[in-house]
């Protein structure tokens, strides 16, 4: 089943028929709200509004975690993410769609990473971190609609919430990224870990700050104006998307665990069993 995962200004998925509203707590804490399961374009289908609704929680707030076990719990084996992020290249202009293949994580340590640890030690391949077929059907369907959206980019995920110095953007830009924003990290990662085919697709707002022209340079204001611009291509996007056929699953992704595990599940605590039993799904 596909879940999407709502960014900035995206808190409900309108025109959806809403069959379920869970809000079951997890064992690693509560999700940033409900998980929606319902229809949208004959499709079944799941939904969480990543910053929970009316945006109450910032960046690094966000439970990652919880998130990704909650749609799992409900059924999800392939998440499409739609976030807003700051461009560090000229070629991807403000309002433009794009979707990271790669990820550099600057992020600073506080955000809970990983569902292993605390007796469960496991150590998954994040080599391709999202998911090609997800990215191949999105960017196929964009081109048919002759909506311009960029592909085989790197995001870079800072910290936030503050927005960054012109030396952190000139310095992303150096070692290769295209993107930069705040949360597909560790959202991307965790998703790997529970086995899931992950996908985003990402709205550019601006070019950050790197542009010698100080009026280029990132703003609230701007961010926010651009991103309801932009916003009816995103769902242009997601309509003719889920109109037809979903990408087969990629075997590697959803059998991610198999050979990643190091604890024996003899050692495993019943409760360590019940989620990572979810994981492995």
């Amino acid at each position: 089943m596909l879940a999407v995962i709502g960014g900035t200004g995206i808190y409900e998925l309108a025109g959806m028929q809403v069959e379920q509203r869970l809000d079951a707590p997890t064992p690693f804490g509560t999700p940033s709200g409900q998980i929606v399961k319902g229809r949208l374009g004959g499709r079944e289908l799941l939904f969480l509004a990543r910053h929970g609704a009316g945006h109450k929680l910032l960046p690094h707030e966000v439970n990652y975690r919880a998130n990704i076990y909650a749609l799992k719990r409900a059924g999800a084996t392939q998440i499409l993410g739609f976030s807003a992020v700051g461009s560090l290249v000229q070629e991807i202009a403000p309002g433009d769609l794009a979707m990271p293949s790669q990820y550099f994580d600057w992020t600073k340590g506080g955000r809970a990473r990983s569902f292993f640890g605390e007796g469960v030690a496991a150590h998954v391949s994040t080599a391709q971190p999202a998911s090609a077929r997800l990215i191949d059907w999105a960017a196929g369907q964009a081109q048919a609609l002759g909506l311009r959206l960029h592909r085989d980019v790197t995001y870079a995920c800072v910290e936030g919430p503050r927005l960054g110095t012109r030396a952190e953007s000139l310095f992303m830009r150096q070692v290769g990224c295209q993107l930069v924003g705040m949360t597909n990290v560790p959202e991307v990662f965790l998703a790997r870990e529970a086995q899931i085919c992950y996908a985003t697709v990402c709205i550019a707002t601006d070019y950050d700050c790197w542009m010698d022209d100080p009026a280029m340079h990132v703003s609230v204001s701007a961010i926010l104006a651009k991103y309801r611009d932009s916003l009816d291509r995103a769902r242009t996007l997601l309509d003719a998307l889920l109109a037809g056929p979903l990408p087969e699953e990629e075997p590697e992704i959803r059998s991610a665990l198999q050979y990643s595990m190091l604890t024996p599940d003899e050692a495993l605590s019943d409760a360590q069993r019940e989620w990572l039993t979810v994981l492995r799904r």
